[in-house]
């Protein structure tokens, strides 16, 4: 299947070819997140996961010009009233931003959704993450569910929930999984970066 698919890119748009990566591109520094509560989003992050807040700064308006729509694509009048910064472990670092705007929308898409999301942490040991959320009053769905066959196996996954709705994966692969005794980018690693 695979190779009819590379088979079909190379017939209908030519050469298979590379995309140049973005000049200096690193890796991912942070994700964005809009929380309906501040407070209760940074309690959760912390003390419930683990990230560390690193600081915060605000507010950012344009009462009469249109700068908030030119430089985020939201409405002219809205306002980010506060912004957060966490970092957590050894991964990409979290942005929350709590905003008010005339057409803000409460939308929490599935999984499914076009524009669904949901954010991973890697965890050592995944059963007792499960039962560390489970304790800590945190909602979370079948699991954890390990993965035995095809290019993911290794992997032990389980899925919750912030307090607000976001959806949010634990996910452990210690031994890595299946696909990287053939090449390919290793997806994790627990060596700090900072050292």
């Amino acid at each position: 299947m695979a190779a009819a698919l590379a088979l079909f890119a190379v017939v209908a748009f030519g050469t298979a070819a590379r995309a140049e990566p973005v000049p200096g591109m690193r890796g991912v520094n942070h994700i964005g997140l809009t929380v309906p509560d501040m407070g209760q989003a940074v309690t959760f992050f912390s003390d419930v996961l683990g990230c560390e807040k690193a600081m915060s700064f605000g507010p950012f308006r344009d009462d009469k010009g249109t700068f908030m729509q030119d430089m985020l694509n939201v409405d002219p009048r809205a306002v980010i009233e506060e912004i957060t910064l966490l970092r957590c472990g050894f991964g990409s670092n979290i942005e929350l931003f709590s905003y008010t705007s005339p057409d803000q929308q409460t939308i929490y898409p599935k999984n499914s959704d076009i524009g669904g999301y949901h954010i991973a942490i890697y965890v050592e040991d995944i059963d007792k993450a499960a039962e560390y959320l489970r304790a800590n009053g945190v909602r979370t769905l079948g699991g954890p569910l390990p993965v035995t066959e095809g290019p993911a196996a290794g992997q032990t996954i389980l899925y919750f929930f912030a307090p607000w709705g976001l959806q949010m994966e634990a996910i452990s692969f210690p031994q890595g999984m299946a696909y990287e005794k053939e090449g390919g980018p290793v997806l994790w690693s627990n060596t700090d970066p900072a050292k």
